[in-house]
C-alpha cells in the first residue's frame, strides 16, 4: 500500500513540506519505539560449566597465569626458528588467503553503514523529434515550416528507507560479527601457522640427531668387524659371525637414506609453510634445545579470550543471530521516501537551469500481505543457522578442550619415558659392551648375542630422540591449543 505524500511542479508548496516533514518525523519515532520490539539484544551463548574443560586440571587453584599471553618471540628461544616464523609469517601463502577475507569482509562491513543514507543518482537526456514528411503534406502542412523539436533534461532521483524495525541496524551488526570472524580466522591460521613452523623444525633437528646417531652406529659397527675378524684368526669365532656382523652394518646403513628420505620430505613441507620453494632450512642442533616443563594453561574460559578459532564460532554465532533479527523484520512494513527534481529546457542549451524546473516527492508504506510463504522462510532458515551456529560454538570449545587435554597429557607420558629412558640406554650400553667382552673371552658366547645388545641399544637412542621430540611437539600443541601465537590487529569501531 502506497500514499502519495507529495508532488509538485514549480512553485513549492510550504504547508505540504511542513507536513510531510512532521509525518517523517513522527515515523522515526515510532520506528525507534517499536524496533526494540522486533529485533532482540545479543547475548553471549552459554557455555554451560567449562571447569573440567582441561579433564585433569586441579579445580582448587585459581591460577590465570597462562602460555597463551606470551608473545611467539618470547616462547621460542631459538633464534633460528623466531627467524623462521617471521618468514614464515610474511610469506605463507594460507595466511595471505586469509587476509583477503578481511578485505571482503571489511568491505560488506564499510557498505553495510552506507546503507542508512539515501541513495542518489543523476540522468541527463536529450530527445530530438520531427514529424513525419509525408503526414504533414497529406495535411497541407509546408515541410519547411515544421521545426525541429528538442528537448534537453537534466533529472536526479533520490530514495531512503527509514529503519523503523532495526533491519538495517541488525545488518550492520551481523557484517561486523562476520568482520571480526574473518579476523579470528586469520589469527586461526597464524597459531596454526606458528605450531607447524616449529613442530617442522622441531623435526628436522630429530632427524639430523637420528642420523648422527646412526653414523655413529655405522663406524662403531665397522670396527666390530674388524674385531670379529681378529677373533676369527684366533679361532674364537666363525666365518657365520664374521658374515653377520658385515650384514650388522648394512642393517645401520639401510636406515640412514630411509632417515634423509623423511627429512628431505620435512623441509620441503616446511619451505611451503614459508612460501617458498623447497629448499634447505637454516636449523640448530637437537642437543640444544631445551624444554621448559613450567606449564602454565590458566582457567578455561580463558579460551574464549585467547583461542581465535573459538572466538570465530561466537562470532559466526552472533552474525547469525543478528541475521535472523533481520528475517523478523520482513514481517513489518517498510518506509519508503524517494523524491526526484531537474530541468529541461527546449531546443537549446541557452540559459538551461532558468528553464523549467520541476521535481516530485513520494512517501510510502509497503506491508507483505502475501509472498507465498517467503518471510516464514526466512525465518524458519535464519533460526536453523542460528541453531547450527551455536551448536558449532558449543562444539568448538569442546576441542579445544580436548587438544588442551591430549597436549597436557602427551607431554607428561613423554616427560615420564624420559627419565625410565635415559635407564634403558645406560643398561643397554653396558650389555652390549659386557657381551662384546664374553665374546672374546667366552667360548660359550654366541655373537647373536652381541647383535641383539647392538641391535637394541640403537632402538632405545631412536626412540630416546622420539621422546625428547614428544616432549617438543607437545609443549608447541599446547602453546596453540591455549590460542598462543598470533599477533592482535587493529579492529575498526562497530558504529
Amino acid at each position: 500500500m502506497e500514499q502519495h505524500l507529495k508532488h509538485y511542479s514549480g512553485p513549492r508548496q510550504s504547508h505540504c513540506s511542513k507536513w510531510f516533514t512532521g509525518f517523517i518525523f513522527a515515523m522515526l519515532l515510532v520506528g525507534m519505539v517499536c524496533s526494540c520490539a522486533v529485533t532482540k539484544n545479543y547475548q553471549r551463548p552459554n557455555t554451560a560449566d567449562v571447569s573440567q574443560l582441561f579433564r585433569d586440571r586441579d579445580t582448587s587453584t585459581n591460577d590465570t597465569s597462562t602460555l597463551a599471553t606470551i608473545p611467539y618471540s618470547r616462547f621460542f628461544k631459538d633464534k633460528n626458528l623466531l627467524m623462521l616464523i617471521d618468514l614464515g609469517l610474511q610469506n605463507n601463502l594460507d595466511l595471505k588467503i586469509a587476509f583477503t577475507r578481511i578485505q571482503a569482509a571489511a568491505a560488506a562491513f564499510r557498505q553495510s553503514k552506507q546503507a542508512f543514507y539515501p541513495t542518489l543518482s543523476a540522468q541527463g537526456e536529450v530527445s530530438y523529434n520531427r514529424p513525419s514528411t509525408a503526414q504533414a503534406r497529406a495535411n497541407g502542412v509546408d515541410v519547411t515550416s515544421i521545426p525541429d523539436n528538442r528537448i534537453y533534461d537534466l533529472i536526479a532521483t533520490t530514495s531512503w528507507e527509514i529503519d523503523v524495525w532495526g533491519k538495517l541496524r541488525s545488518t550492520k551488526r551481523s557484517q561486523y560479527a562476520a568482520f571480526l570472524a574473518s579476523q579470528s580466522y586469520l589469527r586461526t591460521v597464524q597459531t596454526q601457522l606458528v605450531a607447524s613452523i616449529a613442530i617442522h623444525y622441531y623435526q628436522l633437528l630429530a632427524y639430523d640427531e637420528q642420523l648422527r646417531i646412526l653414523d655413529s652406529t655405522v663406524i662403531n659397527r665397522q670396527q666390530d668387524v674388524d674385531i670379529v675378524k681378529t677373533l676369527k684368526q684366533s679361532a674364537i669365532v666363525t666365518g657365520a659371525d664374521i658374515a653377520n656382523s658385515e650384514a650388522n652394518v648394512k642393517v645401520a646403513k639401510l636406515q640412514i637414506p630411509e632417515v634423509m628420505q623423511q627429512r628431505r620430505e620435512v623441509e620441503n613441507a616446511m619451505s611451503i609453510l614459508l612460501g617458498m620453494p623447497p629448499q634447505d632450512i637454516v636449523r640448530n642442533s637437537f642437543d640444544s634445545l631445551a624444554i621448559d616443563s613450567s606449564l602454565h594453561t590458566g582457567v578455561p574460559a580463558q579460551l574464549l579470550a585467547h583461542r581465535p578459532d573459538v572466538q570465530e564460532a561466537e562470532q559466526a554465532f552472533q552474525q547469525a543471530f543478528e541475521l535472523t533479527n533481520v528475517a523478523r523484520t520482513h514481517f513489518y512494513p517498510s518506509l519508503l521516501i524517494s523524491g526526484s527534481a531537474g530541468w529541461a529546457t527546449a531546443n537549446t542549451l541557452q540559459g538551461f537551469f532558468t528553464g523549467t524546473f520541476y521535481g516530485s516527492l513520494l512517501g510510502g508504506v509497503v506491508q507483505p500481505i502475501f509472498n507465498q510463504g517467503l518471510n516464514r522462510q526466512r525465518l524458519a532458515t535464519a533460526r536453523a543457522t542460528q541453531d547450527e551456529a551455536y551448536y558449532t560454538f558449543q562444539n568448538t570449545m569442546l576441542v579445544a578442550g580436548q587438544e588442551v587435554s591430549n597436549a597436557l597429557y602427551s607431554f607428561a607420558i613423554a616427560k615420564d619415558k624420559e627419565a625410565i629412558r635415559s635407564a634403558q640406554i645406560i643398561d643397554l650400553k653396558r650389555a652390549a659392551d659386557f657381551t662384546k667382552e664374553l665374546l672374546r673371552y667366552t667360548p660359550n658366547t654366541n655373537y647373536t648375542d652381541v647383535l641383539t645388545a647392538e641391535q637394541n641399544l640403537l632402538q632405545a637412542q631412536l626412540e630416546a630422540i622420539s621422546d625428547k621430540l614428544q616432549q617438543l611437539v607437545a609443549v608447541v600443541e599446547l602453546y596453540r591449543a591455549l590460542g598462543g601465537g598470533w599477533t592482535d590487529y587493529a579492529t575498526p569501531t562497530s558504529e
